[in-house]
Formats: C-alpha cells, sequence, structure tokens
C-alpha cells in the first residue's frame, strides 16, 4: 500500500505561503459549524479508511471508530503541518503524497472514504470521483463536507464571476463546482444530504454501489 513519496503528482500543489496561513484564515469557520460537522463525519468513518486531501490534518482529531487512516495530500507543506496532529490522533494514521486523480491502492481496498473541503481544488474531480468508486468497497462509504455551486441562480452567477479571482487567492479553489451532480453521474449514489450556510456548503452520507 506504501507508494514513493516522489512520484510525479497531478496538478501544481500548494503554496508553502498558502499552507501556512491556511488554518489562520480558517479558525473562526472552524471553531463553529464546521468542527461540528468534522466531528459528525469522522465518527462515522470506520474500517479502513481513506482521507482525500488532508491538508493541514483538521479532521485527525477527530476520527474514533477507524482501524486505520490512510490519508493522501499533493503538498508536502501541508503534510508537514499535519504532522503534530498526526501525532495526537486516537487512531493511527499514516499520510501519503499523492494527488486524488492515480491513487496507488488496489480495487475494493477501503471500507470509508472521507473528502472534506477538497473537491473545489482538485485539478480533474471527475477523474478522482473515478477513483475513488475503484478503491472504495461496493457498499462502502463515503463521507463529504464540501462548498458546492449554489441553487440559487443570481447567487451562482455571483459565484462564477467570483472564481477567477478566487482561484488566484485560494491556489485554485474553484468556488463554483458542482460536486453534487458529479458524484450523481459518477454512479455514486448519495443516501443524505444536508445543505448549509443557505447551500454553499453541502454534508452528504454517499454510497458506491459498485460498478
Amino acid at each position: 500500500m506504501l507508494v514513493d513519496a516522489e512520484n510525479k503528482k497531478e496538478g501544481k500543489p500548494m503554496g508553502n505561503t498558502f499552507a501556512r496561513w491556511y488554518d489562520v484564515f480558517m479558525s473562526p469557520l472552524e471553531k463553529g459549524r464546521f468542527r461540528s460537522v468534522r466531528k459528525s463525519l469522522a465518527k462515522k468513518a470506520d474500517g479502513l479508511v481513506l482521507e482525500i486531501g488532508s491538508g493541514t490534518g483538521i479532521n485527525f482529531p477527530y476520527y474514533e471508530s477507524a482501524e486505520q487512516v490512510i490519508a493522501i495530500e499533493p503538498s508536502r507543506h501541508m503534510m508537514n503541518r499535519s504532522e503534530e496532529r498526526k501525532r495526537k490522533s486516537a487512531v493511527p494514521i499514516q499520510v501519503i503524497q499523492e494527488s486524488a486523480e492515480q491513487l496507488p491502492f488496489a480495487d475494493n481496498t477501503f471500507d470509508t472514504v472521507v473528502a472534506t473541503l477538497v473537491f473545489c481544488t482538485i485539478p480533474h474531480p471527475e477523474r478522482a470521483l473515478r477513483e475513488i468508486k475503484r478503491v472504495c468497497k461496493p457498499g462502502g462509504r463515503i463521507l463529504v463536507f464540501e462548498h458546492v455551486r449554489m441553487e440559487n441562480p443570481f447567487l451562482a452567477k455571483w459565484q462564477d464571476w467570483l472564481t477567477p479571482y478566487w482561484k488566484k487567492v485560494c491556489d485554485g479553489c474553484c468556488l463554483n463546482r458542482d460536486t453534487v451532480h458529479m458524484m450523481i453521474e459518477s454512479g455514486l449514489k448519495v443516501v443524505s444530504k444536508q445543505s448549509l450556510y443557505k447551500g454553499l456548503f453541502v454534508q452528504m452520507d454517499v454510497r458506491n454501489e459498485g460498478a
């Protein structure tokens, strides 16, 4: 299951400046509703867990039932900043420098996949979803917390307008990505969906129904 961390990666890894300020920038949100959402998702993650884009390890303290967490993260700077949270975790966690579009794992490996605030920055999200579906066991659970394109047409147009500028400031983050639609199109089943902040964010419980 281990891979060479020096393998060529897809996309542009996050820079050191963005990684250094990420937790500071997100702190007001993480102290509020985000924390409860992350806790509820991580608590449901059991068996062998794959976390996509673990960043600074913000989810690591909340895992309780997992046998082990294998986390992938393309940015070495983000990985370095997750070390303390990884050491303090109640469950074993291994972080691997890799991209979501080409996962170095065998088919049907993971019981649970966790993805939080990551699909907005994956360069090729459709490819990443195909890979997640491949490595997740049939019937496996995919736990998702993402910001998405809003259903309100006026607000969605504002997202479209802001996205080119937002991507430059936030290291490639797309405000207007329709992640829910992409998941359904990939063949995954959305079991439950909760909209937060007037539909800007969604929390989802998704199942991999297999090929």
